[in-house]
């Protein structure tokens, strides 16, 4: 007993002595409670909803309530108004509406291109926002026909039924930064929702520390035969495009050409994956979308804001942006009967407990600097963040490794030191940890610690 009490007070002295506090947990109850509230059900429901608007084409009919784009808006519109009923107004629901040109586009008339968006408020920090978007236009193999058919049951209506879901699973808990549930519109004929929503949150001062955008997540039968419900993809560009000249300049002598915050954004989401959602990995592509095509997380990447794509690992092209018919033994067209319910759900569970994770975290830090250079350790400082949290981690992985390999939590400090860690042979970053256990984004280094 004496021994017992004896090492209980020598762990004690070792958390408190030294100055330094217990690690924070590893995990979170309540992301396995999120991921396991998803419903297959309610999602199909949804993406039958939307699929039997007929068409949701950027400039299909508005006035109509049971046909075309307007009709599928209000839908979205009313299910996210009454997701908020549910939790006593919880949401704040609008629309963002944008007349774009039909000159210099693909519109062959001048369109009101209109988003539905839900926020779900931050309590303690309501400026870091966190973004869910799926698109809510669909298209047939004529990009400009707008009366035609178009069901988009899985481009879009998976991702956008998926954001709903989300809405209603995380409506439930709170958190202390802004959750943002989008329905963009104008995606096929050029991204115009997701880069008006994306100027709108430029000019008004958003703190975006992710978009996750959701395009195609409901297919599991590829075009190459591979039927495959384990997996999805994350796409990811490597460098900010608004990085400076300067900025590039250093990079090509410290590295980092694959670790910027999207690409960040998106190692977070592949860890959080492995950790809460069982049978189901994250196959990291690194390119900012699929060769020489384009989705609604672009534009906010375009202004410097941290975003990737989510979707299907093995994608069918006889289902995407086609016509309704049958040719060659072949039934084309992107309808209910190519959507597995069961892998949407699992692909929305992996965006909730994203999302909650990321809004239960605090702050990312912020400067983070790096020295070391002839030196047997590598040191790293980083500028605290506000509100405090319980401390930072620092993460190193081999320069080729594709995730990070090593980590130690350090405490609630701003400077540290990684004895024997030579600064040639790793790439370095560091993560803010809360209380409860929840990291931000690792930050790579900005630049050399003038320090060390």
């Amino acid at each position: 007993m004496r021994r017992a009490i004896l090492f209980s007070a020598l762990l004690l002295w070792s958390w408190t002595g030294l100055g330094q506090t217990p690690t924070p947990p590893a995990s979170d109850s309540r992301i396995y409670d999120i991921v396991e509230a998803v419903s297959a059900e309610r999602i199909e429901a949804d993406i039958r909803k939307l699929a039997g608007f007929g068409t949701r084409h950027t400039m299909s009919e508005t006035e109509s309530d049971t046909r075309g784009i307007g009709a599928a808006r209000r839908w979205i519109q009313s299910e996210l108004e009454t997701i908020s009923e549910a939790c006593g107004g919880c949401l704040e629901v609008f629309t963002q509406k944008n007349l774009v040109p039909a000159e210099g586009t693909r519109l062959t008339e001048d369109t009101w291109v209109v988003n539905v968006v839900a926020v779900l408020p931050g309590a303690t920090d309501p400026n870091r926002y966190l973004i869910m978007s799926g698109d809510i236009d669909s298209r047939a193999s004529d990009n400009t026909d707008a009366a035609i058919d178009a069901p988009g049951a899985n481009d879009n209506a998976s991702g956008m039924a998926g954001t709903i879901e989300a809405a209603r699973v995380l409506s439930k808990y709170r958190f202390p930064a802004s959750i943002v549930f989008a329905g963009l519109s104008g995606e096929e004929q050029g991204l115009f929702g997701g880069r008006h929503m994306a100027q709108v949150a430029n000019e008004e001062g958003w703190n975006i520390e992710g978009v996750l955008n959701n395009d195609m997540i409901g297919n599991i039968e590829g075009i190459d035969g591979v039927v495959e419900n384990n997996t999805f993809r994350v796409f990811s560009e490597g460098t900010p495009a608004t990085e400076t000249e300067d900025q590039r300049r250093s990079r090509r002598f410290t590295g980092g050409e694959v670790d910027g915050p999207s690409r960040q954004l998106a190692r977070y989401v592949a860890r959080i994956t492995d950790q809460y959602i069982p049978n189901l990995d994250a196959v990291m592509i690194y390119r900012l979308d699929r060769f020489g095509r384009g989705g609604h997380h672009r534009p906010f990447n375009d202004l410097g804001f941290p975003g990737v794509r989510i979707m299907e690992t093995h994608e069918n092209y006889t289902r995407q942006h086609q016509t309704l018919r049958e040719e060659g033994g072949i039934r084309y067209g992107d309808v209910i009967e190519g959507v597995n319910f069961e892998y949407a759900a699992k692909l929305t569970g992996v965006n909730a407990a994203t999302l909650a994770a990321l809004a239960w975290a605090p702050a990312p830090p912020t400067s983070v600097l790096i020295g070391g250079a002839v030196r047997p350790s590598t040191t790293l400082t980083w500028d605290a963040v506000d509100p405090p949290p319980a401390g930072y981690k620092i993460y190193w992985r081999a320069t080729t490794a594709p995730q990070w390999t090593h980590s130690r939590y350090v405490g609630n400090v701003t400077e540290y030191t990684l004895t024997n860690v030579i600064i040639d042979n790793y790439f370095f970053g560091v993560a803010s940890v809360g209380e409860d256990g929840h990291e931000s984004p690792v930050v790579f280094p900005a630049g050399v610690s003038r320090r060390r």
